[in-house]
């Protein structure tokens, strides 16, 4: 559909196409009828011309799409269709397809397979935004900021503070992408009620036969009903959406024209606005925003499929497939926005530090109390500091020479505070310096962390 391929990107669209399905279906077929072979559980020529017919382009794939709602799903057209195409050319053969497994085995095998491609594109595209945010607070030490809280500005950090924090969760998605991949992307093959009743004596070689063949590890028993490891890794895909959406909106904020602190790469045409051509929309964060806005949605989806009757659920299943594949390309397309957008990002170090001194030091206040409070008591110091705040807000000076002129008629004692507190008070480099220094042994271990994702090929 034209508003829903919005938002998932080609890559992903590519992955989970009906053709790519279809093919990973093919695949367990193929590996099916290769190792009963091996097993002994059929000839081998039979095998043999199984396998050789397992190829989606040789099938009129939009039918057997079309074909899927009549059987309740997409596993019956497409074994028909093979086992006719089979009997065409070998009649003996075509008796032995599928044999043994059940629709939900070939499905969840071959989404599995389809799920393999996709985390791998994802992880691809996650550790190079994280290798960019990364470079990024490398490159700016002790940039004052503003730190807004509740939409407002609070304190003074650093560029640096700010891109680590933008960074870690991204980091942490990474890595529990990959642990929960490993536990989730497992065989699913255990035949009618999972007993694999129809292999007899040979069910353990069929399984480890077949894991061999599809590179998959084997579980330690079938999970047609057991989705929880399954959609465990699904939760690890919203919690990235959520990560990467967090990071879309604060850039979105920061591109704002009044902020103007950060902002997407230029381009003819990038951003430009239809009716005014002096805007420059952050359409990189906009794609971003709305390819996860739905994520909360589709794991919610993804949960309420958790309770399949008995052995095999009715309708659970397919509800899942639909939220499956539409997560995936909402986060593989907020990855690959946010990677265009700071590819080359427009950063304004002098905006950032105007933004911090049009705040007149009404930002040192919270500092200010600490250190009064133990020296005039709390009554006496808030008096002061809301005095202090209500003309600097009047515009009769900014709180450090307020503060200095208070010293001088004698409104605070001389000892109140000391020339070397005052100057560090309203210090932007020392700050953000201290800023920088609450994660500099982060960024060492965050660039160990991304060197040994990237040593470390997907699984």
């Amino acid at each position: 559909m034209l508003f829903e391929a919005f938002l998932s990107s080609t890559a992903m669209e590519s992955v989970f196409s009906p053709t790519a399905v279809v093919q990973s279906m093919m695949d367990v077929e193929a590996a099916l009828a290769r190792a009963a072979a091996r097993a002994g559980m059929i000839p081998a020529p039979a095998a043999q011309a199984i396998a050789s017919l397992c190829r989606a382009e040789l099938y009129d794939v939009p039918s057997l799409v079309a074909a899927a709602p009549r059987s309740g799903n997409l596993a019956l057209p497409v074994v028909q269709r093979l086992r006719e195409t089979v009997a065409l050319f070998d009649p003996s053969a075509a008796v032995y397809v599928h044999r043994g497994a059940s629709a939900q085995d070939l499905i969840d095998t071959a989404m599995v397979l389809r799920t393999r491609e996709a985390l791998r594109l994802i992880d691809d595209d996650l550790q190079q935004l994280c290798a960019r945010l990364l470079d990024l607070a490398e490159r700016h030490a002790a940039v004052p900021m503003l730190g807004r809280t509740m939409m407002q500005p609070a304190q003074v950090i650093s560029l640096r503070f700010k891109l680590m924090n933008w960074l870690m969760p991204l980091l942490r998605s990474a890595e529990r992408l990959r642990e929960q991949g490993e536990a989730s992307l497992l065989l699913q093959l255990g035949g009618a009620v999972g007993t694999l009743d129809a292999m007899g004596d040979r069910a353990e070689d069929m399984l480890a036969a077949v894991a061999a063949e599809l590179s998959l590890p084997l579980p330690e028993m079938c999970w047609h009903t057991q989705r929880d490891r399954w959609l465990r890794l699904g939760m690890e895909v919203g919690l990235l959406c959520g990560n990467l959406g967090k990071l879309a909106q604060d850039f979105a904020l920061m591109a704002q024209a009044e902020v103007d602190e950060l902002n997407e790469p230029p381009g003819e045409g990038y951003g430009a606005c239809l009716s005014m051509p002096h805007k420059k929309n952050p359409v990189a964060a906009l794609q971003a925003m709305a390819a996860v806005q739905r994520a909360p949605q589709r794991v919610a989806g993804l949960m309420g499929c958790m309770t399949p009757e008995h052995e095999r659920g009715l309708g659970q299943h397919q509800a899942e497939l639909a939220e499956w594949s539409a997560l995936m390309g909402g986060a593989h397309l907020a990855v690959q926005a946010l990677n265009r957008a700071l590819a080359e990002p427009v950063l304004r170090t002098d905006r950032m530090r105007a933004h911090v001194l049009e705040r007149q030091g009404l930002v040192a206040s919270e500092r200010l109390e600490h250190l009064l409070m133990p020296r005039l008591g709390r009554q006496r110091t808030g008096a002061i500091v809301r005095d202090l705040i209500s003309r600097v807000r009047l515009g009769q000076g900014t709180l450090e020479q307020l503060l200095l002129a208070a010293i001088d008629v004698g409104d605070l004692p001389p000892t109140a505070l000391s020339s070397e507190e005052l100057a560090a008070m309203f210090d932007l480099d020392a700050i953000a310096a201290q800023a920088d220094a609450r994660v500099d042994g982060l960024m060492a271990d965050a660039r160990r962390r991304l060197d040994g994702l990237a040593a470390t090929p997907w699984p």
